[in-house]
């Protein structure tokens, strides 16, 4: 059987980047996401790569949802290998005292809670297995100011500090957790923004799977700023 890597947000962008690049790495894929076209199509490229690969539906906002198909990924696959919290939402325009609530938490929800409610669930069969990464795909808005998007930054500000809690609980476990902080990637997501795009998805694939498999261990609690 082959070693699994779990990817979230992986019907465009980054996430489908990763999975295809991981599946030529000989991965198996886990895709967990909201039932679409777009990864089913990521998942029949994958499979065409020579993996097995499967979608798990789930909405990263919806907890119970997340902790069900982390669950029975593992009773699927086994334990992952590498886990790749990379879906995200973001809105951008409103002040901070223009943020409806329903917004803040619905962005705060996918961006945070998500990767935690993800890891809060796999990491006893991957502490158990004694190996593994935890990759959280930040923001470089993890280190800057955030101007009409406070609670993107905010979720990306946390994530950070979750991946670095994270690490600090994982020394001597056999397992490591990394941050990734992109810049301006090109992807219908910074469309919604003012910037331009300084690197494409495959560009940051390529570091994220670096950092995935191949970075020493003694990398655990980093965050890689990604500027392109």
């Amino acid at each position: 059987m082959a070693d699994l890597a779990v990817i979230t947000g992986a019907s465009r962008g980054i996430g489908r980047a990763c999975a295809l690049g991981l599946a030529e790495r000989g991965l198996d894929l886990a895709l967990l996401g909201r039932p679409s076209d777009d990864l089913d199509q990521t998942r029949r490229h994958c499979a065409d790569r020579g993996v097995a690969a499967q979608s798990y539906a789930c909405e990263m906002a919806d907890a119970e949802a997340i902790t069900q198909a982390a669950t029975q990924l593992v009773d699927d696959h086994g334990p992952p290998l590498v886990v790749i919290n990379n879906a995200a939402t973001l809105q951008h325009g409103p002040k901070v005292h223009e943020i409806e609530v329903a917004d803040w938490d619905r962005v705060t929800a996918v961006n945070l809670r998500g990767p935690f409610v993800l890891c809060r669930t796999l990491l006893p069969p991957m502490l158990k297995a004694g190996r593994g990464r935890l990759i959280q795909v930040a923001s470089i808005s993890a280190t800057l100011s955030c101007p009409q998007m406070a609670h993107y930054g905010a979720s990306k500000w946390g994530l950070l500090g979750f991946s670095k809690a994270l690490a600090a609980e994982l020394r001597g476990t056999g397992l490591q957790a990394i941050a990734i902080m992109p810049g301006s990637v090109d992807t219908a997501m910074l469309e919604l923004t003012p910037f331009e795009p300084t690197m494409s998805p495959k560009d940051v694939a390529a570091v994220i799977i670096y950092h995935g498999l191949d970075a020493p261990n003694q990398l655990n609690g980093a965050a890689i700023e990604v500027f392109g």
